[in-house]
């Protein structure tokens, strides 16, 4: 999908969120749901065939998400999925988050662990991270697995690599 689209997306997304009051959950949900259609292509793929009816793919958000998200959230979604967009999901998902950063004056921060952080744990990141980088951030927590322990933070073009398995690699490569 051509960026207008996507930013046509973003903006659309955006202002239905802040209209409902809720664009700080919502921009958390569609962030993780995100995350969550990159790393899983089956469920990329229920949601994006051509060949499932409209009906069924909104059932499957409706499924994935009921219960777990906001009403707006899984609607968002839903409308996005039903267009006949959800490949360009992440994309358009990227964008409103920046332009929710944006409005908050904020830089998106986002942070790959291999575990679940605590609040405290994302305050002193995010305190850090705006420390390091002279910018106050939004942060953006992915858990990932392949990163074995520490974090690799991204807020801009400054990537941050505190990863074992960068250390690992990194003792690969002198041995």
């Amino acid at each position: 999908m051509s960026d207008n689209r996507i930013e046509g997306y973003a903006r659309a997304l955006f202002e239905i969120a802040r209209a409902e009051g809720t664009i700080d959950e919502v921009e958390d949900e569609l962030f993780r749901l995100a995350r969550t259609l990159e790393s899983s292509d089956a469920l990329r793929n229920a949601l994006t065939d051509e060949k499932i009816p409209v009906a069924r793919r909104e059932g499957i958000v409706e499924d994935l998400l009921g219960g777990k998200a906001t009403g707006t959230t899984v609607q968002l979604v839903s409308m996005v999925v039903a267009g006949g967009r959800g490949r360009d999901l992440p994309a358009i998902v990227d964008r409103l988050v920046q332009r929710a950063s944006s409005a908050k004056q904020l830089e998106v921060a986002e942070v790959r662990s291999a575990v679940e952080l605590t609040a405290d744990q994302q305050t002193r990141l995010a305190a850090a991270l705006a420390n390091a980088t002279g910018k106050q951030v939004n942060l953006k927590v992915v858990v990932d697995p392949s990163v074995l322990g520490g974090i690799v933070a991204t807020v801009g073009d400054t990537v941050i690599d505190g990863s074992i398995r960068t250390r690992l690699d990194n003792v690969k490569g002198r041995l």
